[in-house]
């Protein structure tokens, strides 16, 4: 998969100004080496509120990706009695991301799976 990048502000004013020229938008893509599905996102989003700079979200980026959760609740659904330090383990050397005991405790809890201890 390519690696995504964010367009820069002159790079999008460039694409709003060919487009009001006249210019299509396969024709701006083919210029630029842009994939038309964004500059099709870029132009209606400039149509609907004459803004073309990027939305920032608040708050802290994720560490882990989907795919990083779905390992991790696909290893704990297969060896229910690991711990989360073990899977903690386990993500580090499999993907090389390292996230702490709490983060997979976290993450495991937004899909059911929860510690639980047998009562007597």
């Amino acid at each position: 998969m390519a690696q995504r990048k964010h367009l820069d502000d002159f790079l999008r004013g460039r694409i709003i100004g060919r487009l009001e020229c006249g210019r299509t938008q396969l024709e701006v893509s083919e210029e630029l080496g842009i994939a038309q599905s964004v500059i099709s996102r870029l132009w209606q989003r400039f149509q609907d509120d004459g803004n073309v700079s990027r939305c920032y979200s608040t708050g802290r980026p994720r560490v882990t990706t989907p795919n990083e959760e779905r390992y991790l609740a696909v290893t704990a659904k297969r060896n229910r009695r690991s711990t989360a330090s073990h899977l903690s383990r386990q993500l580090s050397s499999a993907t090389g991301t390292t996230v702490s005991r709490q983060t997979v405790y976290r993450r495991l809890g937004h899909i059911g799976l929860y510690a639980r201890r047998p009562v007597r």
